[in-house]
């Protein structure tokens, strides 16, 4: 159940991830050059996959299990906590809803005050944009997976994880931006930030010690408690507005 959970997680958290870095390249390519779009987000991609391949190993290898639960556990918890905190305002209406059709649309309009260089001279800075959004998305995709898969037996779960959302991903920028305005953001990153937070909060509990009494199954009631805890701050932050 465990390798499940760290599947979902990180083929939700990565595939979020990656839509927003493909609504970037989007708009470069229909706004820009498709070519420079490609070559910058390729680079990028390249660029992660080494820096994942390095670091994740390097991250874990060495170390005995209790410490890397803290640490692992720690980590998942703040970007769990962190993906909940901003689920919670867009949920509220104290925040604008996460929508990769939007920053598309945004990204298209700003580079549409842009004119490209003339023909047989290469866009850099088309380029520049596609990488630059691509990477830093990529960033947070290697720290996601390099956490998940930190505990033992969770490697390739996390790493099936990540590799079907890059299938999936890119399915909907190779036919372009449509699908875009279909996926709920939103609440997909509610439950990315439930599943984060609840395995991060487990993990620590792990490696501080603690003998949960249900095991692996804890996990779920710890998504329970991070939901009812959510959902109160949510309703709590609904109600100045309604007055």
């Amino acid at each position: 159940m465990t390798s499940v959970l760290v599947a979902l997680g990180a083929a939700l958290a990565c595939g979020l991830e990656m839509l927003e870095a493909v609504a970037i390249v989007l708009a470069v390519a229909l706004t820009r050059r498709p070519r420079e779009a490609l070559v910058g987000a390729g680079a990028a991609v390249v660029a992660c996959v080494i820096a994942g391949v390095i670091a994740g190993p390097l991250l874990v290898q060495q170390a005995a299990l209790r410490p890397v639960q803290i640490v692992v556990g720690i980590a998942l918890l703040a970007f769990g906590l962190n993906w909940l905190r901003k689920a919670v305002q867009r949920l509220a209406g104290r925040r604008k809803r996460s929508d990769a059709y939007a920053d598309f649309v945004h990204e298209r309009e700003e580079l549409e005050h842009e004119a490209p260089p003339p023909a047989g001279h290469w866009d850099w800075a088309g380029t520049s944009i596609a990488f630059q959004g691509v990477a830093l998305e990529g960033i947070e995709v290697i720290l996601i997976v390099t956490a998940l898969a930190a505990e033992p037996g969770h490697r390739t779960a996390a790493y099936v994880g990540a590799a079907v959302a890059a299938v999936v991903v890119a399915a909907l920028g190779a036919i372009l931006h449509r699908p875009l305005r279909r996926v709920p953001e939103t609440e997909l990153k509610y439950v990315v930030g439930l599943l984060l937070s609840a395995y991060g909060a487990f993990l620590l509990g792990e490696g501080l010690g603690i003998d949960w009494p249900l095991g692996d199954a804890m996990i779920l009631v710890l998504i329970g408690f991070w939901f009812v805890v959510s959902q109160v701050f949510v309703r709590r932050a609904k109600s100045p507005l309604r007055a």
